[in-house]
């Protein structure tokens, strides 16, 4: 393959493209999981509720929830919203959104960039479980008694006292240490399942907001699974048109190929047909010219392509759960050792069947140039022998590489079916 580079020269334009598109494929095929899983925590789990930062929230709940904000967070998140008045024109296009806020103030996100929405997650994700965990401690006195302690026991609320009219009457050091007795709750969950237990919270925001849960829910997955269709679809433009590049590289090589053999055998001396057989130049201008015009085209297919979603596929593990980037990266290993071993095993084979080709060919050729010689000393005998034994080699030898091949689908499957457990 070293040798046949140099007619990869002409087509250095195409290979350079399908090399593109594959890196291109490769990360289109590596997102469409990210989508799914998408689905599944945001869409179902969550009810399509994508961030803790709420969309919108009460007047009344971001009193609460600005309480167990520092002063800077507390400038911060007002900041990201808008207060909006019942009766007020700014409020007119919310209405249908948030029926409630017909009948009460309501702050709305304003238009923000995301990194300015990540910068409020962690602050309001905290506020609001602790909120969330003490109005269900007012509602239920045994919870409350999980707060129970320090200057400030839940558990001792007088009947009829709002517990957040209490708490804002409280200096700031209290009502921080009643939050981080909370948080402590949730000390073992790392950002993405605060940010889940948080959603909880900001969903039951929405409820009392009067919105559409089952709408939200289903306006995210359609989206999503939009966005999911469209990363196809280009996928698979991506595919079809490696293949054609693919396939017209290869065809470019394997005429180019053909014309500088036919070339090359039409100067050789009779010395040189002597030591060459016939049978062996029609082999290698016709059978071996084809194989490496297949492996040509498959390299550019899936040579590139397969190192490409290996390493991606370990980066996006990686960083997605960097506990686990372990497993993709053995089972790479484990893959990489199965593809050696196979063509350890089936090269040698490989070799031997050039020869075998050229046998049969041989005899093929022999039988039908000397058919009536054959026929005159009453040798279709022993001719059919000597073919029969130059195919049966063959096709042992045929059937040998193509069982070796077969075992490695299986046990490829195999082992991303292991990982997926």
């Amino acid at each position: 393959m070293i040798r046949i580079a140099r007619y990869l020269r002409p087509y250095l334009l195409m290979f350079v493209a399908s090399v593109i598109l594959l890196y291109i494929q490769a990360q289109l095929d590596l997102a469409l999981p990210d989508y799914l899983s998408q689905i599944v925590n945001t869409g179902i789990q969550q009810n399509g509720v994508e961030s803790p930062v709420p969309s919108a929230i009460r007047q009344s709940e971001m009193e609460r929830v600005t309480l167990f904000l520092t002063d800077a967070d507390k400038t911060a998140v007002l900041n990201a919203y808008t207060l909006l008045e019942p009766g007020s024109p700014a409020a007119a296009p919310y209405l249908e959104q948030y029926p409630l806020l017909a009948d009460e103030p309501v702050y709305v996100l304003k238009d923000l960039t995301p990194d300015a929405k990540d910068a409020l997650t962690q602050p309001l994700a905290k506020a609001l479980l602790v909120v969330s965990a003490l109005e269900q401690a007012a509602a239920d006195p045994e919870k409350a008694a999980q707060f129970g302690g320090g200057p400030f026991d839940l558990s001792k609320l007088p009947p009829g006292m709002d517990l957040f009219t209490l708490l804002g009457q409280l200096p700031a050091s209290q009502r921080a240490e009643i939050s981080n007795s909370i948080n402590e709750q949730f000390a073992s969950l790392d950002e993405k399942m605060l940010n889940q237990s948080a959603a909880v919270a900001v969903k039951a925001e929405y409820e009392a907001l009067g919105v559409d849960i089952g709408l939200l829910q289903t306006n995210y997955v359609l989206r999503v699974g939009a966005i999911m269709l469209g990363v196809t679809l280009l996928s698979v433009m991506c595919t079809i048109t490696v293949g054609y590049l693919s396939a017209k590289i290869a065809a470019g090589v394997g005429h180019d190929l053909r014309r500088d053999v036919f070339k090359k055998v039409e100067s050789f001396s009779n010395a040189e047909f002597d030591k060459i057989p016939t049978a062996s130049l029609i082999t290698r201008s016709t059978n071996d010219i084809t194989q490496l015009q297949m492996v040509t085209m498959f390299m550019v297919r899936l040579v590139f392509y397969a190192p490409i979603m290996g390493f991606g596929g370990i980066i996006r593990a990686a960083g997605k759960g960097s506990s686990m980037w372990w497993t993709i990266a053995l089972a790479v290993v484990v893959l990489v050792s199965v593809i050696v071993t196979v063509m350890v095993i089936s090269l040698p084979k490989f070799r031997i069947m050039q020869k075998l080709i050229d046998r049969l060919n041989l005899v093929a050729r022999e039988n039908l140039s000397g058919m009536m010689v054959i026929r005159a000393f009453n040798m279709q005998g022993f001719e059919e022998d000597r073919f029969d034994k130059a195919n049966l080699d063959l096709t042992a030898n045929t059937l040998f590489i193509t069982r070796v091949m077969a075992i490695m689908m299986p046990i490829m499957m195999m082992i991303m079916n292991v990982l997926t457990v």
